[in-house]
């Protein structure tokens, strides 16, 4: 396999990435970073190849959701039973409104047009001090669906009904676990590699260069998190700074990881001038995740690199 990378994948201004893959066909859905009033709407990024984008816009059907009055955040989508869930936040609350939080779509494409699911928010309240944003659906190898979330510094679990319509509680009667790592702010993401569960999560400030990404492992999706340590920052890139809210692929056939994700032009000091970018992500001998390199451009090529 061979293709190349050219950061950022669009000129324009994209952040929040959900990377999947589907049908053979690589998926990524990001929030249109713009002020909050001007986010309305979702777009998603599709190739054969990673190498070439064919971009889709406004993949959400919003007049099932009549209550948004903007700030359109962060996607998550998975599939079950043939349907596309896409969950999705809005209003940014209590700030602009006081209904809304966490929406679900569904939709019989990967593609879209999603569809409102639900006549009211999937998850509509604070629960363990976490705004309800930047949700991550992880299905686990049993076909358990998990929701990860969460703002303002709070992290929770929940464990979706097995018709997508709400949550069951766990063992012990809880409904949303809270699971806040060290370190935690946003942007909740969960790998699973070898009977391992490798969460990764924002750190910093969205808008400087302080946004870096965070990892820990565990033996369950919930933790305890260990061996919590930084793998992609600003550092000492000239290219790039505040790199954060990640999603990633994984390339079965090659074992190799790619890291999706978004980040500002040194430049530019707008906050919402977010870039999409990939690159790639390695692990060490012990399964950890190893810090990753952001560049401009890159080339894969299985013939003459092998995953580490």
């Amino acid at each position: 396999m061979r293709f190349t990378v050219r950061n950022p994948l669009d000129e324009g201004q994209y952040a929040d990435p959900e990377a999947r893959i589907y049908g053979g066909r690589y998926y990524i859905y990001v929030t249109h970073s713009l002020p909050y009033k001007q986010q309305q709407n979702h777009t998603c990024f599709v190739s054969d190849d990673l190498t070439h984008w064919k971009k889709i816009e406004n993949i959400i059907d919003m007049s099932g959701f009549p209550r948004v009055v903007g700030a359109v955040w962060a996607p998550t989508v998975e599939e079950k039973d043939g349907k596309y869930y896409y969950i999705f936040a809005d209003n940014d609350i209590p700030h602009m409104s006081r209904e809304g939080g966490l929406e679900i779509a569904v939709a019989d494409s990967p593609e879209g047009p999603f569809r409102a699911f639900l006549d009211h928010p999937l998850v509509g309240e604070f629960y363990n001090g976490a705004q309800p944003i930047d949700a991550h659906l992880f299905k686990d190898d049993d076909g358990t669906m998990y929701l990860y979330y969460g703002g303002w510094g709070h992290c929770n679990i929940a464990r979706m009904k097995d018709d997508m319509t709400g949550f069951v509680p766990f063992e012990d009667g809880v409904v949303f676990r809270e699971i806040t790592p060290p370190d935690y702010v946003e942007g909740p993401c969960m790998m699973k590699r070898n009977g391992k569960y490798h969460f990764m999560w924002s750190a910093g400030g969205w808008t400087d260069g302080t946004y870096r990404v965070n990892t820990a492992t565990a033996d369950t999706p919930w933790g305890p998190f260990e061996n919590v340590h930084t793998i992609l920052s600003t550092g000492d890139s000239k290219i790039a700074n505040g790199p954060g809210h990640n999603g990633f692929f994984w390339l079965p056939e090659e074992d190799q990881y790619l890291m999706v994700y978004h980040r500002h032009k040194p430049e530019n000091r707008d906050g919402n001038a977010r870039f999409l970018c990939i690159d790639r992500m390695d692990l060490d001998e012990n399964g950890e995740i190893l810090p990753v390199e952001m560049t401009a451009e890159w080339t894969y090529d299985s013939g003459e690199e092998r995953h580490g």
